[in-house]
């Protein structure tokens, strides 16, 4: 007999909470089944979201959503969310243009009460919030779900601290721990424990033992005290969570709906109590429930569309090599050649590529974990020593570092090469994750060389040109394939600043940076079909420009478009204007750029103009209204 379905009468946690508690495990089984059914047509967040299913379907079971607010940290395991929070019609559109977001949007439900796309932000925004509530005079608990990943994270220590400090009441975090690192019967007898300890009858027990303890002689006590920490010790592995005045629950199996709807329970009324905050230790796997995930949960991670049957990803429909793939061959090839070269990711080592560089040099590769700021600062340390490091992250995640990049590594002009991977738009993944602010704050410090390739040949000289250069360089490349140009068998750093003439032509030169040069190229074929005559330089380099070569073509041309897949303010077409302000020269200009504005997710090149039908038609109204040129229609 088949079961009544029951998700499809759940539009928002009031109604979950409705159902009688034996049948919340199934609503959990049937968002589970939705999220494989529909991740797997249209990719997305798999194995964090599967692992999270049980936890986040108990804590809207048991705490009084959206009045308890829930802030979920970055939002890969966010799906459960969004199926119980309204928006399970149209999933078949996440992270598509006119879809739902793969992270949380304060813009997008009155559930997700803070937007996160980098690690770490949850405790601080909740503590935050229950610092609100109380200045308000509003009811209601926060809950803070972070993943054990998330806690490599030095943001997270920092709140932790502040809310033991602050002795916040109405603060929960839920550690959502899928290491394998506890054994199962360990795991099981702590799960027990931890239940026990969080029921009313054993805190009272514990109440009395703290004063039976108080009453002892000094050297009894003493005795008495040392025997208390090492059963604690013994037990469980959270004397760190208590030593930051947490009350600390765990670990618990968070798999098991009735364990986690008990212990709940139990942490809502120990609050009510007086006696948070409270930290909840739950074990979970990622990928729970799919096999091939459970086995991998690296590769089903992040996955494009798969066969549920199989697990068998789609097959790329690019044969090309992958920009991070040729940063990885080259790095590989250059530290094979040059033995003070180390490579350093935060957390990222197989989306970097620095997993294949691992296992060729594992001595000389650093995962530091979720700590951007520390990797620089850990490169400097090793700059400072004549070491040639090379810190690999994508674009945005680098911003969380600016001070350590400008502080330790730019003032001080130490030989760090920051490889920028997933610069420019990254499409489903939307605004927290868009490379479109390096250039501005790059070229804007002290020492450095900031350059971009435009394809995939030109990045691998490009990083040896980094290296070889005695200070800070910055080498950013788009995420996805490349363009299918011959590769160079061998690698020759590119001349500092030195530009590449592509194209030559007396109506306009366009300056291009980057991967949106071969665009470029060819919106100069079509220009030049519609009677306009192009040039187009390569700059290369966004600092220092190749004044030699760009300055000569804007005095003969009569006027100058720049193109880049960057932020508007700040970026390379400022960098140009500055250079022909600092000259005198007066031409028209046009820069061609992201607009200042949030880049949201389904933004692609086509979208904002940069793809090569967009510049012929931005170039041919620029000629029109700015040139007095003849129609190019």
């Amino acid at each position: 007999m088949t079961r009544e379905r029951l998700l499809h009468g759940i539009q928002s946690p009031s109604d979950l909470r409705r159902l009688p508690r034996e049948r919340v495990e199934q609503v959990a089984d049937e968002i589970r089944a939705e999220i494989l059914e529909h991740v797997s047509q249209t990719g997305g967040h798999l194995a964090s979201s599967l692992g999270a299913v049980e936890l986040i379907t108990a804590i809207h079971y048991v705490f009084d959503t959206p009045t308890d607010r829930l802030v979920l940290d970055v939002g890969h395991q966010g799906y459960p969310h969004k199926m119980l929070t309204g928006r399970r019609v149209g999933f078949e559109q996440i992270g598509q243009a006119d879809g739902i977001s793969k992270f949380l949007r304060r813009a997008e439900s009155e559930y997700d009460h803070f937007g996160a796309g980098h690690a770490g932000t949850s405790i601080s925004a909740a503590l935050g919030m229950a610092r609100a509530k109380l200045h308000r005079g509003e009811d209601g608990l926060v809950i803070a779900l972070i993943g054990d990943g998330a806690m490599t994270a030095g943001m997270a220590f920092e709140a932790l601290n502040h809310a033991g400090h602050l002795q916040e009441k109405n603060l929960v975090v839920v550690l959502n721990d899928n290491e394998m690192s506890i054994s199962p019967n360990v795991g099981a007898m702590s799960s027990y424990l931890s239940r026990k300890f969080s029921a009313p009858m054993v805190r009272r027990m514990k109440g009395w033992a703290k004063e039976f303890l108080g009453g002892l002689p000094g050297d009894m006590l003493h005795w008495a005290r040392k025997a208390e920490e090492s059963l604690k010790v013994f037990f469980s592995p959270g004397l760190l969570f208590e030593a930051l005045n947490f009350r600390y629950v765990g670990p618990i199996q968070g798999h098991r709906m009735d364990v986690l709807l008990e212990t709940f329970e139990n942490v809502k009324q120990m609050i009510a109590n007086g006696s948070g905050p409270v930290l909840v230790h739950t074990l979970t796997e990622k990928g729970h429930g799919y096999a091939p995930a459970e086995a991998d949960p690296l590769k089903y991670h992040g996955v494009t569309s798969f066969d549920v049957a199989s697990g068998e990803l789609a097959p790329s429909k690019s044969r090309v090599p992958s920009y991070t793939r040729v940063f990885s061959d080259a790095l590989i090839r250059l530290a094979d050649e040059d033995q003070r070269i180390v490579a350093i990711t935060a957390a990222m080592a197989p989306g970097t590529g620095l997993d294949r560089f691992q296992r060729e040099f594992p001595s000389r590769f650093y995962d530091v974990g979720i700590a951007e700021q520390h990797a620089v600062t850990f490169a400097a340390g090793l700059a400072s020593e004549g070491m040639k490091p090379v810190v690999a992250v994508y674009s945005t995640f680098l911003q969380r570092a600016f001070d350590q990049i400008l502080h330790d590594v730019c003032l001080q002009n130490l030989d760090v090469t920051f490889a920028l991977d997933r610069a420019g738009l990254v499409g489903a993944d939307g605004a927290t994750h868009q490379g479109l602010y390096d250039i501005a704050y790059f070229r804007s410090l002290p020492n450095t060389v900031v350059m971009a390739p435009k394809d995939e040949n030109e990045l691998q000289h490009m990083l040896a040109s980094a290296i070889d250069y005695p200070g800070p360089a910055a080498v950013r490349f788009p995420r996805g394939s490349g363009v299918g140009v011959p590769m160079d068998p061998e690698i020759k750093p590119v001349p500092l600043g030195e530009a590449e003439l592509l194209r030559d032509g007396d109506d306009v030169v366009i300056v291009a940076l980057g991967s949106v040069v071969h665009p470029v190229m060819e919106a100069a074929q079509q220009l030049a079909e519609r009677g306009v005559s192009a040039a187009v330089l390569n700059a290369r380099f966004a600092k220092p420009l190749d004044r030699a070569r760009l300055l000569p073509l804007a005095r003969r041309c009569a006027g100058l478009v720049t193109v880049e897949e960057h932020a508007g303010p700040g970026g390379f077409g400022s960098a140009v204007l500055e250079l022909l302000a600092q000259e005198g020269l007066n031409l028209p200009v046009r820069c061609l750029a992201l607009a200042d504005e949030v880049a949201e997710h389904g933004s692609t090149a086509e979208t904002a103009g940069l793809d090569a039908a967009g510049i012929v038609r931005r170039v041919s109204e620029f000629v029109r209204e700015r040139l007095g040129a003849r129609d190019s229609d």
